[in-house]
């Protein structure tokens, strides 16, 4: 971020479902159509600072908020709906909280199906969608995290899972999220996205909710309707990863009616942490006028 460039800060809004944490980046006067994130399960905000750096620089304003997704360290509300329907939901109501319309809405590995939730539930306040590495059709979630989502599901397992991967070496690992990276993580990065749900029984309830509530079968209905969808879709996909296979990129391009792919090459699902500028270049063509 240059030094003319102002620092993302961190806010807050109410919401039906209990309060969300957002962080700001790029200028309020912003000619571009704004731009919102959605992570996935267990990462917060922190995915998206690089690419929301080379944005702000670009003028274009993006809000990257902390969802309830296990990463998070405001509980929401205890009867807060948190599953991907609920989080799509939860997403629109953000949107319409902040009076924000004709968005960008930008989504990784669980967010993606997340955003595939929200592009089918309510789209009015959507211009465009652009995925990156993320859950598809019936891969929900993908092979490599049937056994996490299984012991997700009860808030109970969450703490052992999660304090299982202290050591540095096994959170790093297949076991945590070494598969996500095509280079080392910063240890401090992945410390910081396991240590709310290991330390506070709410933020487990609300992971659990999410993970309990994953079904292929729901995700693939979802995609029989993406026809309906004609608004424009990028897709930038990391061709290295081996849990969000290239394959499931070049299915969702053919599946929506106007679709674009650019593949990273060497990247794998955390492309917007390690090819930020790549993404960025992506959303930064979506944000172009037509015509």
């Amino acid at each position: 971020m240059s030094a003319s460039t102002p620092a993302p800060t961190l806010n807050h809004v109410e919401l039906p479902q209990g309060t969300v944490t957002y962080l700001v980046a790029g200028p309020a006067d912003s000619a571009f159509p704004p731009v919102v994130f959605v992570h996935g399960l267990l990462v917060d905000s922190q995915l998206w600072t690089g690419v929301a750096d080379v944005l702000a620089e670009r003028g274009i304003r993006s809000y990257a908020p902390n969802w309830p997704l296990g990463s998070h360290r405001v509980p929401m509300n205890a009867d807060a709906d948190l599953s991907p329907r609920g989080m799509a939901a939860t997403i629109n109501r953000f949107l319409a909280a902040l009076d924000l319309t004709d968005v960008t809405l930008v989504g990784s590995d669980t967010g993606g199906a997340l955003c595939q939730f929200t592009i089918d539930t309510d789209h009015r306040r959507i211009g465009r969608l652009v995925l990156t590495n993320c859950d598809a059709f019936d891969h929900f979630p993908p092979s490599e995290f049937v056994g996490l989502i299984r012991v997700g599901r009860h808030a109970a397992l969450i703490k052992p899972l999660l304090t299982a991967l202290e050591p540095t070496a096994i959170r790093h690992s297949r076991r945590g999220y070494g598969l996500l990276f095509a280079s080392k993580p910063d240890p401090k990065v992945t410390r910081s996205w396991i240590e709310p749900a290991r330390r506070d029984k709410a933020i487990r309830r609300d992971a659990a909710k999410l993970m309990s509530t994953m079904r292929p079968t729901d995700l693939l209905d979802v995609s029989s309707r993406f026809d309906d969808f004609t608004k424009p879709v990028h897709i930038v996909w990391g061709d290295a990863d081996t849990c969000f296979r290239i394959s499931f990129a070049e299915q969702l391009a053919a599946a929506f009616p106007n679709a674009t792919l650019t593949t990273v090459t060497g990247g794998r699902t955390f492309i917007s942490m390690e090819f930020p500028e790549q993404v960025a270049d992506v959303i930064s063509k979506a944000s172009e006028p037509v015509g």
